[in-house]
């Protein structure tokens, strides 16, 4: 069994790159899942596994065991110290696994789609596409600037939504609302109709903007429905991923009533 001690390792480089670089994960289309779950929700979806990475001495927990039993991928055993610089956690899970990212599919045309612009957080991100999972959206679309999907970070905060959900980065937003058949939502503090009183029914694109920022002026000009959450008057503004749970879950609700 391959056992790596030395910082020097050629496999060793290019794992700590995919743990830091955007551009390492383009490059090579590979990216790190981190820990038994993400591993087990990736096996449970279809979604092969190129190596399992197994910090030396943990081949020896039950759960992971498990994993290593079915023999899902080839395995490789890295030295603690060099194991917890790739993984970058207070305590380790043991075990990681390089995956392929996939090739995105092309944008939806109607359905439930949801647009995010220039949303950096990579916490929010995979809160966000977890809740777009379980909210039932077809398909998930970022612009230039949104935090990298594939970073083990998001991958991580998705837990899991990443395997059942297609995504879209770096879309051409105005392209792809062009060919949408459906309005566009946004939620804006200035605007006059509640987030309850519009009908969130059938085709349609729900964008939420950056933390700071907000919706851009060019999608807000796009946007037919522009609808404000309602909230108690000391609270100004929600959590982006808040937001986002909130409005999908309110059409969620309206499309399970109907």
């Amino acid at each position: 069994m391959e056992i790596i001690r030395s910082p020097q390792n050629v496999l060793y480089k290019h794992l700590h790159k995919l743990a830091e670089s955007r551009r390492e994960r383009q490059k090579s289309a590979e990216t790190l899942l981190i820990g038994v779950h993400l591993i087990e929700a990736a096996q449970q979806a279809g979604w092969p596994l190129q190596r399992l990475l197994v910090r030396e001495g943990s081949e020896r927990d039950r759960a992971i065991g498990a994993i290593l039993y079915k023999k899902p991928a080839p395995m490789t055993l890295l030295d603690p110290a060099l194991f917890d610089s790739i993984e970058q956690l207070v305590t380790s899970t043991g075990i990681m696994a390089v995956m392929t990212i996939p090739t995105a599919p092309g944008p939806l045309h109607e359905g439930c789609c949801l647009l995010l612009e220039g949303v950096q957080d990579p916490g929010n991100v995979g809160t966000i596409l977890r809740t777009a999972a379980a909210a039932g959206v077809g398909q998930v679309w970022l612009t230039p600037g949104c935090a990298d999907i594939w970073s083990p970070r998001v991958v991580r905060a998705g837990m899991g939504a990443h395997f059942l959900l297609p995504i879209i980065e770096r879309i051409d937003a105005a392209a792809a609302l062009a060919a949408f058949k459906g309005p566009l939502a946004t939620t804006t503090l200035d605007a006059t109709q509640s987030l309850y009183d519009a009908d969130l029914r059938g085709n349609i694109v729900l964008a939420l903007g950056s933390e700071g920022a907000g919706i851009s002026p060019e999608l807000l000009e796009r946007a037919s429905l522009r609808l404000h959450i309602p909230m108690a008057t000391a609270v100004e503004s929600l959590n982006v991923s808040a937001a986002a749970a909130v409005c999908l879950f309110e059409r969620l609700r309206q499309t399970l009533k109907s």
